[in-house]
């Protein structure tokens, strides 16, 4: 386990900092505090961040073909433009009940899909649903009986799908057919043990590496999906690690968000920071939605 090389990128205490992702035509960081209803852009050498506010909690946001944003709301699928904030609705499951249920976190496949999940407000498990969206406002259910959606990754042949619903504490791998955004059945590809948390959001690096921010256990892991071996453990000073994203123009950082709990507030004077590491890999080139 090591900490070495890990910085603070911001200081700003989000109450549940999440969906980490770099901009490519903006050159930006952006990230989100869903409880705080709030998107965040900061250029990667640390210059004061934009505060862009929000009418509802957002769960994810990811960068467009266009050079907006599209943002996992709490109501729905919306477009973002990233100099106004001003927010255009997109597309919406038909029973998407919102007394219920919430979006949570989102991907772009390679094909330029945004890959989206909900979680209950309540939590109950098993009540809740992965989504597709298409650039033509197509909206298809992928996964039901979902806890809480969180991390999404493709493969570098894009032939594999991993995802998380954290309070399996698994990664579970699906075939994934990149011309039709449809997966096979699921395989469980990494399990973990109580003492690791929950696992939250995830990225993957040029090498085809797994890079998983885990809830609960100060840390982020690097795993091998072909041998399911840990490589590398990266450890924080904040308990609940929610998302991890490489970023800046050579994609050589990793940017890590965090969530701050009221409980530990006293003891975890850094809790829902962002930070910043070179952990000595790239990422590879980001997806945008090619909606909007």
């Amino acid at each position: 386990m090591s900490t070495a090389g890990l910085d603070i990128f911001h200081a700003i205490p989000t109450r549940l900092g999440e969906g980490v992702c770099w901009h490519p035509s903006r050159q930006t960081i952006w990230w989100v505090d869903i409880l705080g209803r709030r998107f965040y852009e900061a250029g990667p050498t640390g210059t004061p961040p934009r505060v862009l506010e929000c009418a509802e909690m957002i769960g994810a946001v990811a960068p467009t073909r266009s050079g907006g944003l599209v943002a996992a709301l709490h109501v729905g699928i919306y477009l973002i433009d990233p100099e106004s904030g001003a927010a255009s609705h997109f597309a919406t499951p038909a029973d998407h009940d919102t007394k219920i249920f919430r979006f949570n976190d989102g991907k772009v496949d390679p094909m330029g899909r945004f890959w989206a999940g909900t979680m209950a407000l309540d939590e109950r498990p098993g009540r809740s649903r992965l989504f597709r969206i298409g650039a033509d406002r197509s909206v298809a259910v992928m996964r039901e009986g979902v806890s809480v959606s969180n991390g999404l990754a493709w493969s570098p042949d894009a032939r594999t799908l991993y995802y998380i619903d954290s309070p399996t504490r698994t990664v579970q791998a699906f075939a994934f057919d990149l011309e039709h955004g449809t997966v096979g059945p699921p395989r469980v590809a990494v399990r973990f043990a109580e003492a690791d948390g929950f696992p939250d959001g995830c990225t993957l690096d040029a090498e085809g590496h797994l890079w998983i921010a885990h809830w609960g256990a100060a840390k982020v892991t690097r795993w091998d999906m072909r041998s399911q071996r840990l490589l590398h453990t990266i450890s924080l000073p904040v308990r609940n690690v929610t998302s991890c994203a490489f970023g800046g123009p050579q994609r050589n950082h990793l940017f890590i968000t965090t969530a701050k709990d009221e409980k530990s507030a006293s003891v975890e004077p850094e809790a829902g920071y962002i930070f910043r590491i070179d952990p000595g890999t790239t990422g590879p080139e980001l997806a945008c939605f090619a909606g909007g």
